[in-house]
């Protein structure tokens, strides 16, 4: 009969050897654990809240949080007769606006929220089933906590510079509109249409010259998708 190594061995060698090899395997666990990055964003967080603490926002405005898209947009240009909050900071991705959920959107008790995030998670490499699960954690985090906003998601756009990705960002935009499509206070904001040109693929008239953000005609497009939500 074979004999194990480790049945030869005394009871506290034995307990030292399984010590040593769960140790090894802890801190390989820890190494290759991706850390949290959100903190990053930790003084422009501040920056949104020293301003709310000098002027303190009215409850119930519309919420535009997320990335860049958000930042650039001009809400009182666009939407002049809306009562709206831009909270975008350039560069995020979808977990960071849950990481800062409680510090910037929870305080407004926004009516709508409109999101756009998705586009550097894919552009950093996450795929469009993690882009997907941080939306669904992020959409069941504002069902608990305000259950009377409706969450739109602004599609993530095809743009010239990130083209080589556009299947996985629509595929992830695919499944939020299926996510969307069973939610009573979830919706899908469809921007691709008005993003793209005739020949199917991103307008350049729309874009400033990186072909990653909009300009104004941009925005002009976008504009009158998002009316369709506000008006309805």
């Amino acid at each position: 009969m074979t004999t194990s190594r480790f049945q030869s061995l005394p009871l506290l060698a034995l307990s030292q050897v399984v010590f040593s090899a769960l140790s090894i395997l802890g801190t390989t666990a820890q190494e290759t654990t991706p850390k949290p990055t959100s903190e990053k964003w930790e003084e422009k967080i501040k920056e949104f809240e020293e301003m709310d603490a000098a002027s303190p926002p009215a409850p119930g405005q519309v919420l535009f949080v997320g990335s860049s898209s958000i930042v650039g947009w001009d809400l009182p240009k666009s939407f002049p007769d809306l009562k709206a909050l831009n909270r975008g900071f350039g560069g995020s991705e979808v977990v960071d606006s849950l990481f800062f959920a409680d510090r910037i959107i929870r305080p407004y008790k926004p009516k709508k929220i409109f999101l756009y995030a998705g586009d550097n998670d894919i552009g950093s490499g996450k795929s469009a089933r993690v882009v997907f699960d941080d939306f669904v954690k992020l959409a069941e985090w504002i069902e608990v906590k305000l259950p009377e906003t409706e969450l739109i998601f602004i599609a993530i756009k095809p743009s010239i510079k990130r083209w080589n990705l556009w299947p996985e960002m629509q595929r992830a935009n695919d499944l939020v509109a299926g996510y969307a499509q069973a939610k009573r206070n979830v919706s899908f904001a469809d921007i691709t249409t008005a993003t793209l040109g005739d020949n199917g693929q991103p307008d350049p008239t729309l874009f400033e010259d990186d072909g990653l953000h909009l300009n104004a005609k941009g925005y002009a497009a976008w504009n009158t998708i998002i009316n369709t939500f506000l008006n309805d």
